[in-house]
């Protein structure tokens, strides 16, 4: 049992590392735990690690304080998380606003990129509607 006034008891503390917002797991290595930043896949991941000076080997729950301080001031340099996701949202807004084909096909929930929808594109289109058949 933990009692505060027990000097002898000793107090784990579970820290947990910020960066840019969004908490990274501890236990894995550094540079797979900084891809859950939305923004950062591995190479950008790599490219912080670098710029930090950080071991890419190192797992997070090992990092001190001043690694963590690198890891943040390194990914500031970059667009991440909610500004990210603000910046996509507004150039999709931008399209659909000039009434582009882009835009539209964004719009209306359709594929963007020339494919066909004949068949296929159950992705964009959702699940299938029956159509009633024409009787003979």
């Amino acid at each position: 049992m933990f009692h505060w006034a027990d000097p002898s008891a000793q107090l784990i503390v579970s820290f947990v590392a910020r960066i840019a917002g969004v908490d990274i797991p501890r236990d894995k290595r550094v540079e797979i735990s900084l891809t859950y930043v939305y923004g950062v896949g591995l190479t950008r991941a790599q490219q912080i690690l670098a710029k930090a000076g950080v071991s890419p080997d190192i797992r997070v729950k090992d990092l001190d304080d001043a690694d963590i301080q690198k890891l943040r001031v390194a990914a500031e340099s970059f667009t991440l998380e909610g500004d990210l996701r603000r910046q996509e949202g507004m150039a999709l807004k931008r399209l659909q606003d000039i009434g582009c084909l882009r835009g539209r096909r964004h719009r209306m929930g359709l594929p963007v990129r020339g494919q066909r929808t004949r068949t296929n594109a159950r992705t964009r289109r959702g699940a299938r509607k029956t159509v009633a058949g024409k009787k003979k």
